[in-house]
Parts: C-alpha cells; structure tokens; sequence
C-alpha cells in the first residue's frame, strides 16, 4: 500500500439487531471533529473535489455504495476504493484528492478537523504543484 493511503478500520459492534460503529476524537478518528458533511446523489461519471488543503485534515467513510479516490502529493499519485462502512481513508493536509467513480448508491462521509475556510483551499492544480514542490 502506498504512503498516501492512509485507512482506518472501525471496530465494528454488533449482534443480531445490526451494526454499530461509533467515532471519536482523538480515538478512531486521528483529530478533533470539527465539519461533517456528506456527498450523495452524485450523477454518473461525474467527479468531485479536484483541490487540496493547506491545513485541514480529513476522514472519508463510504457508508453506502462506494467510490474512488485519487490521491496525489505532488511527487506520486494512489487511489483508494472505499467500499465500506467499517474503514475510513485519512487525508492529510497538502494532498490533492480527486473524488470518482461513484455508485449509483453512494453515500460519502467526511469528517474534517477544520470549520470550512475557503482560505485553507487549493483548487488550482499547478497552485499545488507549485506550492507542494517549493525549496
């Protein structure tokens, strides 16, 4: 597995009335939780994201359906496939993430260790080439 993929697996809880997986700060979750926020009902062969963050942390958790992510540190570029509620893919900050490939079904769950700043965003992609390559 590549640097950039970074998933957490949830301790899933659970007996013949379903599935339970709580996160926490600090615990499961690799930050304090400070945003959530939710992508769903996204239409096919669209994509999502195309920008990185100079600050903010994040946790994506395909609680239904799943998805691609393509990862890109300016050096190497990975993708992750979400596919399941019981793991979550870390996204530190100064990464690019192209979000694709979406189930009809998919529900994509974020976690973010910042309130929303549009400051804190690179949405060019040469902006971030430039800024992660720096001397």
């Amino acid at each position: 597995m590549s640097d950039l993929i970074n998933l957490i697996k949830f301790d899933v809880k659970g007996d013949d009335r379903g599935s339970l997986i709580a996160l926490e700060n600090n615990k499961n979750i690799p930050f304090d939780i400070k945003r959530v926020y939710y992508i769903f009902d996204t239409k096919e062969s669209v994509r999502r994201g195309f920008h990185a963050h100079l600050k903010l942390q994040q946790v994506l958790i395909c609680v239904k359906g799943s998805c691609k992510i393509l990862l890109d540190d300016g050096k190497q570029k990975n993708i992750a496939t979400l596919a399941s509620p019981d793991s979550g893919l870390v996204i530190e900050n100064n990464i690019w993430r192209e979000m694709y490939d979406f189930s009809a079904d998919c529900v994509l769950l974020v976690l973010a260790s910042e309130l929303y700043d549009e400051k804190d965003y690179i949405r060019d992609y040469q902006e971030f080439l430039a800024y992660v390559n720096k001397p």
